[in-house]
């Protein structure tokens, strides 16, 4: 597709795998519509885009249930069993093929300082911004969400 001048971000703060889905997702979507994308990931969501980390995400059940041990286990080989059976990529596909169509993926300044990272940490691609910065990109989006 044709790209216009729209751009759409995305902002993922979790590393689960319910968590970093959606900005996958929406962020292979809206690219494919044509939008300039970008997904900004800050806090726990820094993870998923540390080298090597998005194969260990996992679900955690919300609740008292989340809280059983080994239960988060049991529930991320159940849910990662659904997605296979939907026929859905995996994350680490995903995060592949999001990479190839040209998203975007930015790590938080001040979770890269706090977590003392450094770009070596992050997979092939990941640029480093303030919230500063990412704001300012981000405020003429025509679709910005936390996912």
């Amino acid at each position: 597709m044709e790209k216009n001048n729209e751009s759409a971000c995305f902002i993922t703060s979790r590393d689960t795998i319910d968590g970093a889905y959606p900005g996958l997702i929406l962020g292979i979507n809206s690219q494919r519509l044509g939008m300039q994308t970008t997904v900004f990931y800050t806090f726990m969501g820094i993870n998923v885009i540390k080298k090597g980390w998005i194969e260990k995400a996992k679900f955690h059940p919300p609740g008292f249930m989340g809280a059983l041990p080994g239960m988060s286990s049991m529930a991320s080989w159940m849910m990662k069993n659904k997605i296979e059976k939907a026929n859905v990529p995996s994350l680490p596909d995903l995060q592949e093929m999001a990479a190839l169509e040209g998203v975007n993926f930015v790590a938080c300044q001040m979770t890269v300082d706090m977590m003392e990272l450094t770009q070596d940490d992050f997979i092939e691609g990941v640029t480093i911004q303030t919230a500063e910065d990412f704001l300012k990109m981000a405020q003429d989006c025509k679709i910005l969400l936390f996912t």
